[in-house]
């Protein structure tokens, strides 16, 4: 199988971002895992994690990086990391931090998600040489395999 395109976002790509971000979180913590969200609420957090402004301004930002990997123009899964923003004591202005990582239901199974971890620690260890956070829900076992292996 040939490898897929990974490339860094533009703003062309917002859009597409936007769509796969918040079909994934749908899927993985509404309908997998059962959160629980009022209809309000999660139209305040899509509005501002997953609508194509926030992608925007993620893409914009020096400090941050939007990986994609794409067939024929469809965006199949993304990785969004800059510097640490973790409520953590030990947290310092020289750690990064893998914000998200989704792939779509589609597309899992094909490594996808093994090549997003390797290109965004390679690109945040070049600006943030310290640690590497991440946060996953404690649910969510599949993302706990991906990132454990």
């Amino acid at each position: 199988m040939r490898k897929l395109p990974l490339r860094l976002a533009t703003a062309a790509d917002c859009q597409s971002v936007a769509q796969l971000g918040e079909r994934t979180l749908r899927e993985t913590f509404l309908e997998g895992l059962g959160i629980a969200y009022s209809e309000r609420d999660l139209a305040v957090f899509v509005e501002a994690s997953y609508a194509p402004a926030a992608f925007a301004a993620k893409i914009e930002d020096p400090t941050q990086a939007v990986w994609i990997i794409e067939q024929e123009g469809v965006v199949l899964a993304y990785a969004n990391c800059g510097p640490c923003h973790l409520p953590h004591p030990e947290v310092r202005s020289n750690h990064g931090e893998l914000y998200r990582l989704y792939v779509s239901r589609a597309a899992q199974g094909q490594g996808l998600g093994r090549r997003l971890p390797e290109t965004t620690s390679a690109w945040l260890h070049e600006r943030y040489p310290g640690p590497m956070w991440l946060g996953v829900w404690s649910g969510n076992l599949k993302a706990q395999s991906l990132y454990s292996a």
